[in-house]
C-alpha cells in the first residue's frame, strides 16, 4: 500500500529564485520528515523551476501552471494535495525547524480546532531582522471577535485541515489581496482557531511581494473588502472589477516599493526602535513619492526619543 504523508506543505512560487532556496531547505530540515512538499510554479519566468528541480529529494512535487495568481495556484494545489493536513507556506519565508512537529502535535491534541497560525519574526530583505510579529488575537474568542478588523493570520504559517477549507470552497478568485482573510472568515465557522503565542517562522519583506502596508490601497479599497468580508453573499462582479481596476493601479515596482518602505520604517519606529534605519527607509519612500505626508510625519517621529515613541504607539495601538 502506497504511503500517504499526513501533512502537504502547499507552498506557490512566482519568480522567485531570489530567496527560494532557503525556503525550501528550511522546510526540508524540518525535524517531522512525514510530509508531502507540494511546489505550485505559477508560471514563473525566472529560475525559480529549475532551482526547485535541483532537489532530489522525493518529498517534493511539482506542479506547472499558467500563471494566474495565487488563488488560483492555491486552489490548485489543494486538489492535487494528498495530506489531511495543509501547511501553507510562501517562497520568500523562512520555516522555523518545529514548525511542522508542533502544529500537528497541536492538531492531534485539539481535534475541534480547524484553523491554527502563530507570531512571526519579520526580516527584510537580506534576512535581517526586522522585528518580532505579536497576533492579534491567539485565542479562540479574541480572534473571532476581532476577525473584522483585520486579518488575524499569517497566511504562510497556517495549518489546517484540508477538507474544512474544501468544505468552505477553498479560496475566492474574486478577493483579490485578500484571499485568505476571506477564507479565515468562513472557516472560524467550523470549529475553533488559535495563534500559538511563539513564532513558527520568518516572513519575508520584499518590494517584489504585494503591497506591504495597505494605506497605499487607498479608502476605497479598504471599504469594498471590509463589505465583502462582512457579507454573507458571493463577490459581485462590480466589486471585483473595481477591486481589480484599483490594483492595477497601483501595480507597479514603485508603488510596491513605497509600500515596502513604510512598512519597514514604521517598524523600525514602533515595534524595534531603530531611528536611524527608520530614516533610511523614509528617504526612500519620499523618493519614490514626494507628495505622500505620512512619511514626513514619520521622519519627524524618528528624531523623537524612544520613550514618546512608545507611549505614542500605545496610545494608537
Amino acid at each position: 500500500m502506497t504511503h500517504i504523508p499526513p501533512i502537504t506543505v502547499l507552498m506557490p512560487v512566482y519568480n522567485g529564485e531570489m530567496y527560494i532556496h532557503e525556503a525550501i531547505d528550511s522546510v526540508l530540515t524540518q525535524t517531522f520528515e512525514d510530509f508531502e512538499f507540494l511546489i505550485v510554479n505559477d508560471g514563473s519566468t525566472d529560475h525559480s523551476e529549475e532551482i526547485i528541480k535541483s532537489y532530489n529529494d522525493p518529498r517534493i512535487t511539482l506542479l506547472n501552471k499558467v500563471n494566474g495568481g495565487v488563488s488560483c495556484a492555491l486552489n490548485a494545489g489543494l486538489a492535487q494535495a494528498k495530506g489531511k493536513y495543509i501547511a501553507r507556506f510562501d517562497a520568500d519565508d523562512i520555516c522555523y525547524p518545529n514548525r511542522l512537529k508542533e502544529q500537528y502535535d497541536f492538531m492531534l491534541a485539539n481535534p475541534d480546532y480547524v484553523l491554527i497560525g502563530s507570531d512571526a519574526d519579520y526580516v527584510n530583505q537580506k534576512g535581517e531582522f526586522v522585528f518580532s510579529y505579536i497576533s492579534t488575537g491567539h485565542t479562540n474568542e479574541e480572534i473571532k471577535e476581532r476577525i473584522f478588523e483585520r486579518n488575524p493570520f499569517i497566511h504562510s504559517v497556517v495549518f489546517f485541515p484540508k477538507e474544512v477549507i474544501m468544505q468552505c470552497g477553498a479560496y475566492d478568485l474574486k478577493a483579490h489581496t485578500f484571499e485568505d482573510h476571506l477564507l479565515w472568515v468562513k472557516v472560524i465557522k467550523k470549529g475553533k482557531v488559535c495563534n500559538v503565542n511563539k513564532p513558527y517562522l520568518k516572513v519575508r519583506l520584499n518590494p517584489e511581494s504585494v503591497t506591504t502596508d495597505e494605506r497605499v490601497r487607498g479608502k476605497r479599497f479598504l471599504e469594498i473588502r471590509e463589505k465583502i468580508l462582512k457579507s454573507s453573499e458571493p463577490i459581485s462582479d462590480t466589486d471585483e472589477q473595481e477591486l481589480t481596476r484599483i490594483i492595477k493601479s497601483q501595480n507597479s515596482q514603485r508603488i510596491k516599493k513605497l509600500g515596502y518602505h513604510l512598512f519597514v520604517a514604521k517598524k523600525y519606529l514602533w515595534n524595534n526602535y531603530e531611528p536611524k534605519l527608520a530614516r533610511q527607509h523614509l528617504v526612500a519612500s519620499i523618493k519614490l513619492k514626494p507628495s505622500e505626508m505620512y512619511s514626513y510625519i514619520l521622519l519627524g517621529l524618528s528624531f523623537m526619543p524612544k520613550s514618546f515613541i512608545s507611549k505614542l504607539y500605545n496610545s494608537v495601538k
